[in-house]
Parts: C-alpha cells; sequence; structure tokens
C-alpha cells in the first residue's frame, strides 16, 4: 500500500507543478498558480500521515516504508530546487522569460556548486535519517525495524561516494575548459 502512495505522492508532485505552472503563465491566473504550487509540499504531508499511520496500525516495516522516509528527505530538500528549475524553463518557453542560467562547468564555480549540491545531499541525509531513527522509535520493535536500519547503512554509503566523486573531486581536480 505505501509503495502505491509514494508514486500517487509522485504523480501528485508533478500534476500539481503542472497545473501551478500552466495556471501562473499560460493561463494567467497568477493566485490560483500560487496555490496550486504551495500544495506541492502538502503531497509530503500525505506520505508521510499514511505511513505513520500503516506502521501505528501494526504493518511489518519494510522497503516501502523506508523508501517513503528517503522520498520525504529528498523532497523536502530537493524539491524547491526542482519548482524553480521548472518555473524558470515555463517562463522562458510560455511566458518571454529569460532564459536559464547554465551550471557553472568549470573552475570555482563549478566546485562550489558541487559543494552546494552537496550539502542539499547532507541535509537530506539528516532528514531522510531522522525520519528512518524516528520510526525505529515509533514501532519500538528491533526485529521489525532492521529494514530502516539497513536504509541508514546505504544512505551514509551513498552519500560517502558522493562527497568522494563529486565536491571532494572536483576540489582536488577542478575542471579545466577543453584547450582547442
Amino acid at each position: 500500500m505505501i509503495l502505491a502512495i509514494i508514486i500517487a505522492c509522485e504523480i501528485g508532485f508533478w500534476v500539481f507543478l503542472g497545473a501551478g505552472l500552466v495556471s501562473r503563465y499560460l493561463l494567467d491566473l497568477r493566485k490560483i498558480g500560487a496555490a496550486l504550487l504551495i500544495c506541492v509540499p502538502l503531497v509530503d504531508l500525505v506520505l508521510l500521515a499514511a505511513t505513520a499511520v500503516d506502521l501505528q496500525s501494526g504493518a511489518e516495516a519494510n522497503f516501502a516504508h523506508g523508501l517513503a522516509a528517503v522520498y520525504l528527505g529528498f523532497t523536502v530538500v530537493f524539491g524547491h530546487s526542482v519548482i524553480r528549475w521548472a518555473d524558470v524553463r515555463f517562463a522562458h518557453r510560455f511566458a518571454g522569460g529569460p532564459p536559464p542560467e547554465p551550471k557553472p562547468k568549470y573552475g570555482r564555480g563549478k566546485v562550489l556548486y558541487e559543494w552546494k549540491e552537496f550539502g542539499k545531499a547532507l541535509l537530506m541525509w539528516a532528514i531522510s535519517c531522522g525520519l528512518l531513527a524516528g520510526a525505529i522509535v515509533f514501532v519500538n520493535d528491533p526485529a521489525n525495524t532492521e529494514v530502516f536500519v539497513s536504509w541508514i547503512q546505504r544512505l551514509t554509503l551513498v552519500l560517502g561516494v558522493w562527497f568522494v566523486f563529486w565536491p571532494l573531486g572536483y576540489t582536488v581536480f577542478p575542471p579545466k575548459p577543453k584547450a582547442n
């Protein structure tokens, strides 16, 4: 059931985002567009409530419950960036807005960009692990929460790999423009 709710929340995220942008830029209904965009984070509350209710009703903690925590961490931290990314492109394409600024490719700008993105990943890790730890306490059954511990381990591994190959890698070996 939780996996279906995660999928529905992801669809809801894009539906509210798309409807908000269409209302804002194509239909010139700015207040309705803003209201629809405000609904995007409400989708996260639905998932959080559904997961808590499912676990409280005695459901066995599983992969999908852990995925819900990771999804929530991701959307809380990266959701705003996704919305801003889509908004800039939609405004440019349909409302004569300025073209989106490309992300830096070289030098200090690239290094700073990668550190900023890693900072977001670190915050996502903290939120997701906090939700998983909260679920461990909430369920209060070590045999039933091993899946949450394994999610914390996986997230920590992914964060470590991200650190080594992106911000640290670009700091040590900053990309340079190709010589012609």
